[in-house]
């Protein structure tokens, strides 16, 4: 049934039943009129082979009735100018002419080998009869004393008939599968800018919004290439929109937060109450969360929006051992990594790969066990591997990690971004991410890996 939902298919079908049927029909019609001819054919060889033995076998019959009325001790075998007469009638006649020939009482006086009386009606008429048999054709002597009647049996018209129409039919064998064929390649050849339009759109990623090429398109498909293309610019400058305004959002955020933050700490350190310090260090700690957010969703306006491409690759070792240095330096000492000897190459951006890079160690650290480790690999073929120690995520949380604000439940003060602005970089990037737990190593915790795609 897939067959019938293709145009391609669709328009062979159609073209191909439309030739077939019409290379039949006139074969069927030039069988037809060949037949009527052939028809015509034979009738006038049967009334030529009566007009051309009825003179030959009266001047047989005349000379016949001579010889009789001869004189006695006339002896016909010493007769020289007879015995063509009484020789050969096959061949005089025709050996594979049927016919007899009668009198004006109907008497038979003359028949062919073999002829058959029965197949021969009485004369009633010059011109042709049919019977179930025979076609015959019945003349007459100028002196209408004798009558002739010549026979051809209808098994051998339709034989000859049968034959003829194999003969037309024959070639038809030949020419219809290749018409079908040259038919499948001329449509296929003709809807190949529909077939380079949909494998266009079919290879395209969730992010790819150029436009679709409108060169060689026919007439019929340059509206809706034009169409599509007018669709993406305004999605394209939807989410352009959209990415600016969370971008700039969070930058100006940063400093008044910041102010902010400043102005708490300074309630709570000048403040001799301790409900108005308590207050002061809860403001403290939400306008913290609120900077966290802002530089998470520069991040994702980031992932989503920038370039993710550089024009020369990149070692991934040196930006993970820079992420991995801001955490030491922050006095994360819980961080075990580890590096192939041999630089592993990648045309993605360091910008990008540091982002992936300290969400997904961010993550594991507030998510992990207490004082758990967390380890940090990085091989030559460019999988980045992030585990850490903690309980066993059911599947129902592995199905909502890379959701948006999606929080586990491990410690409180994540806002569910981390693992979101991962899969985005993953999936503009061509990585591959897989989430595993337990760990591959170990009963229980939670490992990453993400395959980056090497220069």
């Amino acid at each position: 049934m897939r067959m019938f939902t293709s145009l391609q298919a669709r328009l062979a079908i159609a073209i191909g039943l439309s030739v077939t049927l019409l290379w039949l029909a006139a074969a069927a019609v030039t069988a037809h009129r060949v037949g009527r001819e052939m028809e015509e054919v034979f009738d006038d060889g049967l009334k030529a082979t009566a007009q051309r033995i009825l003179p030959i076998i009266r001047h047989d019959l005349r000379e016949g009735r001579q010889r009789k009325d001869a004189p006695p001790g006339h002896d016909d075998e010493d007769d020289d100018d007879a015995r063509p007469a009484r020789i050969g009638r096959e061949a005089r006649y025709g050996e594979d002419v049927t016919f007899i020939v009668r009198d004006r009482d109907g008497q038979i006086l003359l028949g062919s080998r073999n002829a058959d009386a029965a197949i021969f009606p009485a004369f009633e008429k010059r011109g042709f009869l049919r019977t179930a048999t025979h076609r015959l054709y019945y003349d007459t002597s100028p002196d209408r004393n004798l009558t002739i009647a010549v026979a051809e049996p209808l098994e051998q018209r339709q034989k000859l008939s049968r034959k003829m129409l194999f003969g037309l039919l024959a070639p038809l064998l030949v020419v219809i599968p290749i018409s079908l064929l040259t038919i499948l390649y001329s449509v296929r050849r003709s809807l190949r800018p529909v077939q380079v339009l949909q494998q266009d759109l079919a290879h395209r990623g969730v992010q790819d919004l150029s436009p679709l090429p409108d060169g060689g398109l026919p007439s019929e498909l340059s509206p809706i290439s034009a169409g599509i293309n007018q669709l993406l610019e305004r999605l394209k400058a939807a989410f352009n929109a959209e990415r600016s305004f969370a971008a700039n959002a969070a930058h100006e955020l940063r400093t008044p937060v910041a102010g902010a933050i400043a102005q708490a700490q300074r309630i709570r350190s000048e403040t001799q109450e301790e409900q108005t310090g308590q207050r002061a260090a809860e403001i403290e700690t939400t306008l913290k969360r609120l900077m966290r957010m802002s530089e998470k969703l520069m991040q994702l306006a980031r992932a989503e929006g920038g370039r993710l491409r550089a024009d020369e690759p990149s070692d991934l070792r040196m930006v993970l051992k820079m992420v991995i240095q801001d955490f030491a330096r922050a006095g994360e000492a819980r961080i075990v990594s580890s590096v192939p000897d041999v630089p592993v190459p990648s045309l993605l951006d360091p910008d990008a790969v540091g982002i992936l890079a300290r969400n997904l160690i961010e993550n594991a650290l507030k998510h992990g066990a207490d004082g758990g480790r967390v380890d940090v690999a990085l091989e030559a073929d460019g999988v980045l591997r992030v585990a850490n120690d903690g309980p066993v995520l059911p599947p129902e949380a592995m199905e909502k990690l890379m959701r948006r604000f999606e929080r586990g439940n491990g410690k409180i003060g994540g806002i569910g971004l981390g693992l979101s602005i991962v899969k985005v970089i993953c999936d503009r990037a061509g990585a591959d991410i897989s989430v595993t737990s337990p760990r591959a190593i170990g009963k229980d915790g939670v490992e990453v890996k993400v395959t980056i795609p090497l220069a």
